[in-house]
């Protein structure tokens, strides 16, 4: 079976394009709800990030933790916006996505999960901090070296090929960046 891809090229581009429109419509929908077209990670948006685990040894560990309880108690510190994800083997372990806390609050919350999940094993606790400023630092040299990286594949493919050729493969690396994100 022969594909003749040329042939049928207009098939293609539809396909490509719907692909693509499809991606767009993802991304304008993250936008929506995290101002960002892809949610952003710790990194970039600051914030903390706070990850306990039960202590089965001392606590009953027979059913996991329940992310409604970890959802109440940080409504009560004034944390409703926060993102919970429960981790480990047997949901023992929770993992919350805060704003900026500082280290009283920090122990307030610790306290607060330790009095209604139980005991709370010290050595796997992780706390990560991250200003707005860091966030915006990373933000800004990650775009920074995706242009230069741009910049060096144009000027490569301008100096092998032809310049028509390097804005070309711009345009299809733009297509392949927005799919992979949408």
């Amino acid at each position: 079976m022969k594909l003749n891809i040329t042939r049928q090229r207009s098939f293609w581009w539809l396909i490509s394009g719907l692909v693509l429109l499809a991606s767009l419509i993802g991304m304008i929908l993250c936008w929506q709800q995290f101002r960002a077209p892809l949610r952003p990670g710790l990194d970039f948006a600051g914030g903390t990030r706070l990850q306990v685990a039960r202590d089965c040894a001392v606590a009953d560990c027979t059913s996991p933790i329940e992310p409604a309880e970890v959802r109440s108690i940080l409504a009560t510190q004034g944390l409703e916006n926060s993102i919970i994800q429960i981790s480990g083997g047997e949901g023992q372990s929770v993992s919350i996505r805060a704003r900026n806390l500082d280290v009283d609050e920090e122990s307030t919350l610790r306290a607060a999960l330790e009095e209604d999940i139980g005991p709370l094993d010290n050595q796997s606790t992780q706390i990560d901090s991250v200003g707005p400023v860091i966030g915006q630092q990373l933000f800004t040299s990650g775009l920074l070296a995706l242009l230069v990286s741009f910049a060096g594949i144009v000027a490569y493919l301008s100096i092998r090929f032809q310049l028509d050729y390097a804005v070309l493969a711009i345009v299809a690396l733009l297509h392949d960046v927005v799919v992979t994100m949408g």
